[in-house]
């Protein structure tokens, strides 16, 4: 073996958003990099998150504007939804997508490996290869990092292996008629919104009280509103017991000893990290709550040895582990000395409809600093795209400003467009921005997000 040959730089075990973002920023730096990766390229976000689900987001979409036609002039005698054409359509482009991933890791030098790896000592991976056909290989690096992201989880009932985690949505051929959602958080509504508007009836079990824990809760309010009016069943205190059937006819067993059938249950339930195989209990890197312990900088206690994204245990969002792998590459090979801005992470739920926030919920900041120290300003309004239609449909806009310093602590939005428009507000927030600065903004007219510097 020529060592010098098998020692890099950087080693990154797995190349979902947060590895491939450290490993193209560290070679931009002049590292030598190597990513390790056993599964495609691109990980969760890419071939079984964000990306292909926003494309159902879109497709799901089609029908309403289709009903909606005849308002602005178009007719269309007749419509159908065919949702194999769709998710065809979706695994195509992730191909796509894949093949480019691989191709910008190469132009950026990045050497993929492809297997799964092993850390066999703070400086060295042993890689189990892939494809049966190739030797297993060790590698050498000066420094390590985590970054294999998680995996959904199901429930501990019986017959829980009949129903799908969200990997398996992207897999299907069809949908059924009918299918019963199981969670509140981000993904489960987003597929209970997705798959109503292809025309499937879906009931959502919840087993609090409230949607997205987290949000707004004035946000999460108005969506649970809306997603009723759009048909979803939603309810709430529901906790499941059992599955029984088989796959497309199946009878979920409430512990109300209520019963429903359906042709699929999704479990969104939460996920955990996939630290299977890493040998890390052998070498020493200590592990809290099933993640991976980091300092503020994602440093193990290994020197060292990093770990970003799901493993670490922050904050669960692509965004935040594209940020601390750019962040990490710079402060090893560039000599800077940045930090992820953990209270200022944009977040969005593409639900129907779309919401989205930066900064404080309304609730935090009472929370935080007081009633009579906080001023919530708020806008609900029909936007111009449902004029013509009469459609009951609202935007939701709101700021919440410190009273005594005038900043803004946080800004949120429910309605179409949400994640583009508090985008373009993270920026003023993260740069300080108060409610004067909003206020002495020009308005850009007709829109959606003029309400935001005209509120009074």
């Amino acid at each position: 073996m020529n060592l010098l040959k098998d020692t890099f730089d950087l080693i990154v075990l797995g190349a979902g958003s947060g590895g491939l973002a450290a490993a193209k920023r560290a070679a931009s730096h002049g590292a030598r990099v190597a990513i390790v990766e056993g599964d495609r390229v691109g990980g969760t976000c890419v071939i079984r998150g964000c990306v292909p689900k926003k494309l159902l987001v879109y497709g799901s979409q089609y029908d309403e504007y289709l009903k909606d036609s005849h308002y602005f002039g178009i007719e269309i005698s007749r419509s159908s939804i065919d949702s194999s054409v769709l998710l065809n359509n979706v695994r195509r482009e992730v191909d796509r997508l894949n093949r480019l991933h691989v191709e910008l890791l190469e132009k950026s030098g990045v050497e993929i490996i492809s297997g799964w790896g092993s850390i066999t000592s703070p400086t060295s991976i042993s890689v189990i290869s892939s494809d049966k056909s190739k030797k297993n290989k060790e590698i050498h690096a000066r420094n390590i990092l985590i970054a294999v992201g998680g995996r959904p989880v199901r429930p501990d009932i019986p017959g829980a292996a009949l129903g799908w985690v969200s990997d398996d949505m992207f897999l299907q051929k069809n949908w059924p008629e009918k299918v019963v959602i199981v969670g509140a958080g981000f993904i489960a509504c987003e597929f209970s919104c997705i798959m109503n508007g292809l025309g499937v009836e879906v009931v959502q079990l919840v087993r609090g009280n409230t949607l997205l824990k987290g949000f707004d809760q004035e946000l999460s309010l108005f969506l649970e509103e809306n997603m009723r009016k759009e048909g979803i069943d939603l309810q709430f205190q529901k906790t499941l017991s059992a599955l029984e059937g088989c796959q497309g006819d199946l009878k979920v067993l409430l512990q109300c000893n209520e019963a429903i059938d359906c042709g699929g249950v999704l479990f969104a339930t939460g996920r955990k990290p996939f630290l299977d195989g890493l040998n890390l209990d052998k070498i020493g890197i200590v592990q809290e709550a099933e993640r991976i312990k980091v300092d503020s900088g994602n440093a193990t206690n290994i020197a060292n040895i990093f770990a970003i994204g799901d493993v670490a245990g922050h904050v669960q969002l692509t965004p935040v582990a594209v940020e601390e792998g750019r962040v990490l590459a710079d402060n090893l090979f560039s000599g800077t000395h940045r930090k992820v801005k953990y209270n200022l992470i944009p977040k969005a739920v593409f639900s129907k409809p779309e919401i989205a926030s930066i900064g404080l919920s309304e609730n935090e900041a009472l929370d935080k600093f007081g009633g009579g120290n906080v001023q919530v300003y708020r806008s609900k309004f029909r936007p111009m795209s449902q004029s013509l239609q009469k459609s009951e449909r609202r935007c939701l806009l709101k700021l919440v400003v410190d009273v005594k310093t005038d900043k803004i602590l946080g800004c949120q939005m429910a309605g179409e467009h949400s994640a583009e428009i508090i985008q373009m507000a993270s920026i003023a927030i993260s740069m300080g921005a108060t409610k004067l600065d909003f206020d002495q903004t020009m308005a850009l007219h007709p829109t959606i997000a003029e309400e935001f510097v005209t509120m009074r």
